[in-house]
């Protein structure tokens, strides 16, 4: 049992490597090739056989999937090869039939004639040869192109002995002009319509020879071919014999024999290939971890040193943000100690240590924007000299090194410094399968490089990197979406070189040129929530009452509220005593006008008890 597994094993494995070590090609190629050489009631003729045998080899060098080789067929036979090969094209794309023998036109139809034909009148063609409309139609189902070679066109000794049954019935020497029916269909005859063909003098005729040496030529065009086959059969038979070729096709050119595809030169291994590719996974990736692990396994060389020049960035703006918060610490002390009022010596130290700090805080600022210089020199150098490489190859031209970003230490060589020569650069994939997280960090590690963002690079994408990437649209012209980070916005931020965003600062610092320096409010003056002075406003008093004056107001207002209502009429009145008309005289009940030429004359009296002191008086 395991012996017969073995073998099982053996033969998968033999049919596997049958199969590709086959030619490569997209289409299915059968033909059918007929020689008929030994006539029972005619002449031999010799040189079908040795046509037919030159064809098949032909066509089977060319790599055609079926080559049925038929020699002598009779009637019986010739029907069974047909309803075979018929069988055979319907899965096939190419379908090609050859035909070396005895042929006749009836009446404007070609035959071709089986080796048992009598044909002892003119109406046995019917019955004991083929038509060439059959061969079309076992051809037919062929997908692409569907081909017919008739090497027949020699002198007929049927046609001789053949009684005519109708006089009117005409046999011509040679076969009749055809119109092929169906598209992408080629007849091609070994001589044009009425004309017969040759045999030659050597082992093939002169058309199976010129088919032999053009026809199986690799994309060389079937048009094409045919066009020198006739070429050399005329120069062959001192223009004599003309091949002639009935249908068409289309515009392309079409080809029994594709050509073969030019194996691609094996490229010569690149040793750099595998390093670069994890170089710029840690590069994509944008953080020290990432870095770090490139450089244990890749300790030396060309990209370790660029992984360095990477790794002093992350460096210097951790060293950035130290002192930063230190000196703010120191600030912080500073006002503290003079807002409590401590001794002058607590004072000094506490001056002398911002005064520290802030030198620390502007060296550590100079020394992240030197080595994010440095790293994007040494990238932008690298591109280059991959450029130039990828640009070389493609013109077959020796790649030129160029030079590369200084390393970060004096111990390095030049070797090491200089980029690989490589001998072939391929493009890598695009790293689609990296984690979200991965990209977002990726993206504020770039955004930092550029200036846009201050964050923490934690591949968090929250509001903070939104608006990070929202001031790097705004000052690159860009238009990225803010709502993720994308591998599109990861290879925009990448082509800029320098810093894009302008200097962002903590609170308590402005910008001056690509450093932050510490805000000094003027005395009197304070630093607002919009990191700008503001100066300090003094109180403004209090506007207070004056309490007697809320007495006597409370007492005029007493003294209305008591007084009766109905003498404010008759002081009215008496306000107008000596103003003649428009006076008012009020008694116990109303008060009414005076009368015209009257007036009022107080006689004494009046008061609350209803007696008015006022007389009216006419004259």
């Amino acid at each position: 049992m395991r012996t017969y597994r073995h073998l099982q094993v053996c033969l998968l494995l033999a049919a596997a490597l049958f199969l590709t070590c086959q030619p490569a090609w997209a289409i299915k190629r059968v033909a059918l090739v007929v020689g008929n050489s030994s006539y029972q009631n005619a002449p031999l003729l010799p040189n079908p056989a040795n046509d037919a045998a030159s064809i098949t080899a032909t066509l089977k060098s060319a790599g055609f999937d079926v080559v049925d080789s038929r020699l002598n067929l009779a009637a019986a036979d010739m029907r069974r090869a047909l309803r075979e090969f018929a069988d055979q094209t319907r899965d096939a794309d190419i379908a090609v039939v050859y035909y070396a023998g005895h042929g006749i036109e009836i009446d404007g139809t070609n035959y071709l004639i089986p080796t048992d034909a009598r044909l002892e009148r003119d109406t046995d063609i019917y019955d004991e040869a083929f038509s060439l409309d059959r061969v079309l139609l076992a051809i037919e189902p062929a997908k692409q192109l569907r081909v017919v070679i008739v090497d027949a066109c020699r002198n007929n000794p049927f046609a001789d002995s053949m009684k005519r049954t109708v006089a009117s019935r005409s046999i011509s020497r040679g076969l009749a002009r055809v119109e092929p029916t169906v598209s992408n269909t080629l007849i091609a005859f070994a001589a044009k319509a009425g004309l017969t063909a040759l045999d030659g003098n050597s082992k093939n005729s002169p058309y199976a020879t010129a088919l032999v040496k053009y026809i199986a030529k690799p994309g060389l065009d079937l048009r094409r071919a045919f066009g020198f086959v006739r070429d050399d059969v005329l120069q062959a038979t001192g223009n004599r014999q003309e091949p002639y070729v009935y249908g068409s096709l289309g515009g392309e050119d079409v080809a029994l024999v594709p050509v073969a595809k030019a194996e691609e030169p094996a490229q010569a291994a690149n040793p750099q290939s595998e390093i670069r590719r994890d170089y710029e996974l840690a590069l994509q990736l944008r953080n020290k971890p990432a870095l770090n692990a490139f450089l244990s396994q890749h300790p030396d060389g060309y990209y370790a040193n660029l992984a360095k020049l990477q790794l002093n960035q992350f460096e210097a703006e951790e060293a950035r943000v130290a002192a930063t918060a230190k000196a703010q610490q120191a600030e912080q002390e500073q006002a503290r100690l003079m807002s409590q009022g401590a001794q002058r010596v607590e004072r000094e130290k506490a001056a002398a240590d911002l005064k520290a700090a802030e030198e620390a805080r502007v060296a550590a600022e100079k020394a992240k924007q030197t080595a994010l210089e440095q790293a994007t020199e040494a990238e932008r150098k690298r591109t280059a000299s991959e450029s130039t490489i990828v640009a070389a190859l493609s013109e077959n031209k020796p790649a030129v090194g160029s030079t590369a970003a200084d390393g970060s230490t004096a111990a390095m060589s030049a070797d090491a410094n200089s980029p690989p020569r490589l001998a072939a650069l391929t493009a890598e994939p695009r790293q689609t399968d990296i984690a979200k997280a991965d990209i977002a960090k990726s993206v504020q590690g770039e955004l930092n490089r550029v200036g846009c963002f201050t964050g923490a690079v934690d591949g968090r994408w929250n509001t903070a990197s939104q608006r990070s990437l929202s001031l790097f649209n705004r000052y690159a012209g860009t238009k990225l979406d803010t709502k993720l980070a994308s591998l599109d916005a990861l290879d925009a931020i990448k082509l800029k070189p320098a810093r894009v965003c302008p200097v962002i600062c903590d609170h308590g610092y402005k910008a001056s040129g690509d450093q932050c320096v510490r805000i000094t409010c003027a005395e009197g003056s304070f630093l607002n929530d919009d990191n700008e002075c503001e100066k300090r406003r003094g109180k403004k008093p209090v506007a207070k009452r004056n309490a007697n004056e809320g007495a006597s107001r409370a007492d005029r207002s007493r003294r209305e509220i008591s007084e009766p209502v109905a003498d404010v009429p008759r002081r009215q009145a008496t306000a107008k005593s000596s103003g003649g008309s428009g006076q008012v005289v009020c008694d116990a009940y109303l008060c009414r006008q005076v009368r015209r030429g009257c007036h009022l004359d107080y006689r004494g009296g009046g008061g609350p008890g209803g007696n008015t002191g006022n007389v009216e008086v006419c004259n």
